[in-house]
Parts: C-alpha cells; structure tokens; sequence
C-alpha cells in the first residue's frame, strides 16, 4: 500500500503535466479533478479502519469539497498580484478557515450535499476574470520530477495524518488540495497567473466527479463493502465525461466575459 500511495499521485501529476502541454491548462484542471488523491486514502482508511468509518469519512470529504474549491479560488484571485508564496499561504489559510467551521457544523449527508453544491455552482462566478492562454513552453523535465517528488511527499502526510485523526477530519484532510497545491505553484511559477487560473477553474469544474465519488461511497459503502469503490470510480467517470460539456461553455463564456472586459 506504501508503494501505490507514492506511485499513485506523483504519476497522475505526470499525465496532468503532460495534458497541459499538449492541450492547455483547461483540459488539465478538469482531468485533475478527478478523485485521484481522495480515493485512495478512503480506501486505505475503508482497509484500516473499516467500512463504516470510510463511510463516514467520505460524508466528510464531500462537505469539504467546498473548502476546496475555496482554496483554487483564493489562489488564483492572489496570484493575480502576489508571488506564488504569498498566493499559497492565503489559499492554505482559506482551506484551514473553511475546513475548521466545517468541522464544527453538524455531521450529515444533506450538509454534505449542501456544502457541495455550493462550492460548485458559485465557482464559475468567483475565479478572475483573464484570458485564456496556450503554454508556451513545455516545463522542463527536472520540474516534472519536482511536481512528483511534492505530490509523494503532500499524500504521505496527508494520509498519516488521517489515519491519525477520527473519520470528519480524516474525510476534511483526504479533501486536502494536494494536486491543485502542486500544479498551482508549479504552473504559476513556470506559466504565471493568468494560465493558473484557467487551470484552477477548469479543476472546479472537474470536481462534479469527485463530489460523485464521494457521495457514492458515503451511501455504499456500508451495504457494499470496498466494492463500492469499483462502483464509485464508474460514477465519477462517468460524471468526468459529462462535466466535460459544462468546461466547454465555461471556457466559451469566460473568453466572452474576457472580450467584453
């Protein structure tokens, strides 16, 4: 499990960094998206502590996804003036605030879902304004290595920590920005703020699949056992596939938003 826990991560970053070479940041936030971070640790958490618990956790980690959209979302507003250090500490501090005042509110499914919802039908309306960019350099391959090297590092600790902790903040740390963290400085870094925040936007929109991992394993989990994450892959790629449409007219609408500005 050590090993698919190293490999799993810095080698899903890899396929992102490569995506948004070849087809710009837009289809590489969307494709980050997807649960690869937070299922993973679920399971390892279903493994460990048992199905119930992941049950629960997940209920937690789909309340989070607010928190985590509201990271993307402070990031990308504070690159546009700030250097990346400055744009991840007030991102990071949003993420802790959010998932903090999350933690406190009452544990259930419907919060859950409320919370979710949220995040991602005002996510359109909160990122900056900018026009979209194409890259215009490959990133080196010695910053891919480095993109891995924190991504194996970030869900390490990520995971130790959950496993530390009872299931709501076990489901609130699986919910921890670990991609969005690694490709947001390394794309500010390398591509600056306006491709930055194309890509965290595209990556709003990609987390209708998470939210739909997460929700079929809070309420499969108990009856299904770790089945239920054959199932909840099948959902949320399914649901990938499909946010896929709202990323096109979110792109369409933001170079409009962009022409009129």
């Amino acid at each position: 499990m050590l090993l698919l826990k190293i490999i799993m991560v810095p080698g899903f970053l890899l396929l992102i960094s490569l995506a948004s070479r070849r087809w710009g940041p837009s289809i590489a936030g969307w494709l980050a998206g997807f649960p690869v971070v937070v299922g993973p640790i679920l399971f390892f958490l279903a493994v460990e502590q048992g199905n119930a618990f992941a049950a629960q956790a997940s209920v937690a980690a789909l309340s989070a996804l607010l928190a985590m959209i509201a990271f993307g979302i402070a990031y990308a507003q504070a690159a546009q003036k700030l250097a990346w250090p400055w744009a991840l500490t007030i991102a990071v501090l949003v993420w802790a605030i959010l998932a903090t005042l999350i933690s406190w509110a009452p544990g259930s499914l419907a919060f859950s879902i409320l919370c979710a919802a949220i995040g991602l039908l005002a996510a359109p309306y909160l990122f900056p304004r900018v026009q979209p960019l194409v890259p215009t350099s490959a990133p080196k391959s010695d910053k891919l290595i480095q993109r891995m090297l924190a991504g194996a590092l970030l869900t390490l600790t990520v995971t130790w920590l959950a496993s530390t902790v009872g299931y709501r903040w076990s489901g609130l740390l699986a919910v921890f920005p670990v991609l969005a963290s690694v490709l947001a400085v390394f794309s500010h870094r390398s591509q600056g703020p306006a491709f930055t925040a194309v890509l965290l936007r595209a990556t709003a929109t990609g987390l209708y699949s998470f939210a739909a991992f997460c929700l079929v394993l809070a309420l499969a989990l108990p009856s299904l056992g770790l089945t239920a994450f054959v199932l909840g892959v099948a959902v949320s790629l399914a649901v990938l596939g499909i946010s896929k449409r709202l990323l096109a007219r979110s792109s369409t609408a933001a170079r409009l938003s962009s022409a009129d500005a």
